[in-house]
């Protein structure tokens, strides 16, 4: 099979950025290393040179997605506050609306990376949260400490920890309706209106006041914040 002759690192590169749509697309159980190959343009025995296992592929995969991502190193940034829990929120709904800093196509191609994950092993999914979970949870739990501190939080049963993954699933479940392009659920109004009453639903249900729900509507973008 004619390649095209790339260093080692560009090489499993190209085989990461081939792989991620066949993952996407097929699962993990659902894609033969014939198919991995092919779609990257070289033989199973050099894809096994650069990975010796799916599982590896797999796992890079993971870690090239997580790793750097701006959008969490600027949330290393921010202090704890009712403005930091509320942006929190709201860009956690931007991003998987509307792909935030990422293209369309990878905002798909990682949301179905994560719907596979759910129905085989869990493992992508699980690796992936515990490697977001460090970078954000704590300063959201301590964001919604400061906003109750400050009046702007109703005191809940419920923990910060649990309170910013039920944030996450709804922003999470909306994504997964428009993964066909024509969407599945009847939404009414356009996605930058469900957008930002996803973000004020979400806002009432962890406890916030509706004054500190309306002033975060005109707040920067927590991205502009952290700049």
């Amino acid at each position: 099979m004619a390649t095209t002759r790339l260093d080692s690192d560009d090489r499993r590169r190209a085989i990461v950025d081939a792989a991620e749509p066949l993952f996407a697309r097929k699962g993990f159980a659902g894609t033969t290393t014939r198919e991995l190959a092919a779609a990257a343009g070289v033989s199973e025995a050099l894809l096994f040179r650069h990975f010796p296992s799916k599982q590896s592929l797999y796992r890079e995969i993971l870690r090239l997605g997580c790793e750097g991502d701006p959008a969490l190193e600027k949330l290393a940034t921010l202090p704890a506050s009712t403005e930091t829990a509320a942006g929190i929120v709201r860009f956690m709904v931007r991003r998987f609306m509307h792909g935030g800093d990422w293209e369309r196509r990878d905002l798909d191609h990682k949301m179905r990376l994560m719907l596979h994950s759910y129905l085989e092993d869990g493992d992508y999914a699980r690796e992936l949260f515990a490697t977001v979970a460090p970078r954000v949870v704590p300063l959201f739990v301590a964001s919604l400490k400061a906003a109750e501190e400050a009046g702007d939080l109703v005191p809940l049963a419920a923990s910060g920890a649990n309170r910013f993954w039920f944030a996450h699933h709804v922003a999470a479940m909306m994504a997964y309706a428009f993964l066909p392009p024509e969407g599945i659920v009847p939404y009414e109004g356009d996605l930058d209106r469900l957008t930002e009453e996803a973000g004020d639903f979400i806002l009432r249900g962890i406890g916030m006041t509706e004054a500190a729900i309306a002033a975060s509507r005109s707040a920067p973008p927590l991205q502009s914040a952290a700049d």
